[in-house]
């Protein structure tokens, strides 16, 4: 059912008699989402999180690529992504809050169906420690592809990731804020090619960022391919891990397609080529489309005691005061650190 408000509009007179309360409330019921299950989605474009949607007025600093937990073995492997909720609090519960201490309101979970995504997990953590984490749907590259994917056809999966992109995770009462999957280093297999284009074909319904782990540009390109061609937009796409491709001219060509490209190994002794790439696409104009974050964390269920983990730190202590040295003025951080990543992933 659509609203008309044209009668309201004909006069001065009857709009005020009317009132704002009576259109806000006309408003509100025209925008009712159609999955009654969940809590009502905010009007205004909002990050889907562990602790519900979140506006760019609740947020600030935004790390769009990190780990709390993930599992690097195979699906195959005994004990994986098994781990005792209670010791992922104790170990990842002190870095989220020294994140908070750092500025740092809200953190992209980038573990995928595949590296041993658990948003229960997620959402325990979370709501312990107060912390907004944001969890994907998605799946990883080979040989990390579990069975069921590859006999999966492209519409099965495309409409699993559209459920959870609108409803939950596996019954958590987490909502996937994003999607998540990877490309083989020498080039997109064919599952890999069905997965993204049915991430594409969900992107079409959701209006979800999709991120790839993908090393070469090349690949990327061949990637931006298969979203056109099914009805998706490249500037819905996040090359994640674009560092790694040594040929800046890839990074300026997909971000003229209209590609996110992300520099995400922030803090691993490689800053200074870090800030060089920075500074030359913001001189190249490509300031909106920049995302920057660390790649650390995490708990490791394969590492007793979940192994040591690495801060999430770095960018806001050391890194941004290199950067604003580097003469990138408060205004163009607070772009690549807040309303870039806000942009990214809000819907």
């Amino acid at each position: 059912m659509s609203l008309s408000f044209e009668p309201l509009l004909k006069t001065r007179r009857r709009f005020l008699e009317v009132g704002a309360a009576a259109l806000a409330s006309a408003a509100l019921i025209a925008c009712q989402p159609t999955i009654t299950s969940l809590p009502k989605e905010k009007e205004m474009p909002h990050i889907s999180t562990t602790l519900g949607p979140k506006t760019q007025a609740e947020l600030g600093l935004i790390l769009p690529h990190e780990h709390v937990f993930v599992d690097l073995r195979t699906w195959d492997k005994s004990g994986y992504a098994q781990a005792e909720t209670s010791d992922v609090i104790a170990l990842m519960g002190p870095e989220l809050e020294r994140a908070k201490q750092a500025g740092v309101t809200a953190i992209v979970e980038c573990s995928a169906v595949g590296v041993g995504r658990r948003a229960d997990i997620l959402k325990a953590v979370s709501e312990a420690t107060g912390f907004p984490l944001v969890a994907p749907t998605g799946v990883y590259r080979e040989p990390w592809i579990p069975p069921w994917v590859h006999e999966a056809s492209q519409e099965k999966l495309r409409d699993w990731m559209t459920a959870e992109l609108q409803g939950q995770i596996e019954q958590t009462g987490v909502q996937a804020g994003w999607i998540k999957l990877s490309a083989g280093d020498n080039g997109i297999t064919a599952t890999e090619t069905k997965v993204l284009a049915a991430a594409a074909g969900a992107g079409v319904v959701s209006n979800a960022v999709i991120g790839s782990h993908t090393i070469r540009g090349r690949v990327v390109r061949d990637q931006l391919d298969i979203i056109e061609k099914a009805g998706y937009t490249p500037q819905r796409f996040i090359w994640i891990h674009a560092q790694a491709e040594p040929d800046f001219d890839l990074h300026l060509e997909m971000a003229r397609r209209g590609a996110w490209i992300e520099y995400d190994n922030i803090g691993s002794g490689q800053d200074a080529q870090h800030i060089e790439r920075i500074v030359r696409l913001l001189d190249a104009g490509f300031g909106d489309q920049i995302l920057l974050s660390h790649d650390r964390g995490w708990f490791d269920p394969a590492q007793p005691k979940g192994g040591v983990p690495k801060p999430f730190t770095f960018l806001s202590e050391s890194f941004l005061p290199r950067l604003k040295d580097a003469g990138v003025d408060a205004s163009l951080i607070r772009k690549l650190t807040q309303d870039n990543p806000f942009r990214a992933f809000a819907r």
